[in-house]
């Protein structure tokens, strides 16, 4: 197991697992131990319930935006704070919220690509940024203020913050069109797991000031 320093006594604790296209591992859980160390594997203790699915295997292999590589992770942490705050200040939105779909999207890597095209930090796809008139989508700072005036628009467009995160997942069209959060099992996951680390950041490392 791998276990990663975050920020005073909080811990990420990482079981080193492998990621093949086509692996063979099942749904990976996240939990809380007794000492406090946040940790993800593919085998939760027998019998404690305080883990949960924090990504279900789909058609065999995890989804992409899953595959963090945990010594960027630990580099990048904290790095983009007050990109995010600053940010969060001008379009009116929870640095906590933004820094988890940060670290959700892209595992704070601000060269991240997905295989669909979508960049960067909180990965933009192509159209997205320049219609929020980000011109370089690799850069932090360009791509940060995008993303979180994206999420804005999709906050002040869905009055349930769950259905605003599905949106910027997968299109607010597909939250309309279900008249919810869409039947796509990566985007009821990835809703799940950007609101548990809104949760860690706004109980144990806040970024308001």
């Amino acid at each position: 197991m791998r276990r990663l320093l975050l920020s005073g006594s909080i811990y990420v604790a990482l079981t080193v697992l492998s990621f093949p296209a086509h692996s063979e591992s099942g749904d990976i859980y996240m939990g809380t131990t007794p000492d406090g160390v946040l940790t993800f594997t593919d085998t939760p203790p027998s019998g404690d319930d305080s883990f949960s699915v924090y990504l279900r295997v789909l058609d065999g292999r995890p989804a992409e935006w899953a595959q963090v590589d945990p010594s960027l992770l630990k580099k990048n942490i904290d790095r983009w704070d007050d990109i995010i705050i600053r940010a969060a200040r001008t379009y009116e939105v929870s640095p906590e919220l933004v820094k988890a779909i940060v670290l959700v999207e892209s595992g704070m890597n601000p060269k991240a690509t997905s295989p669909a095209g979508a960049q960067g930090l909180m990965q933009l796809m192509p159209a997205t940024a320049r219609g929020l008139g980000v011109k370089q989508p690799y850069d932090p700072n360009e791509n940060i203020f995008g993303g979180t005036r994206y999420i804005r628009k999709m906050l002040d467009r869905f009055s349930d913050r769950r259905l605003a995160l599905a949106a910027y997942n997968a299109g607010p069209g597909n939250v309309r069109k279900y008249g919810g959060i869409p039947p796509f099992r990566e985007t009821q996951f990835y809703v799940e797991k950007v609101l548990k680390y809104y949760a860690l950041f706004l109980s144990q490392r806040p970024l308001s000031r």
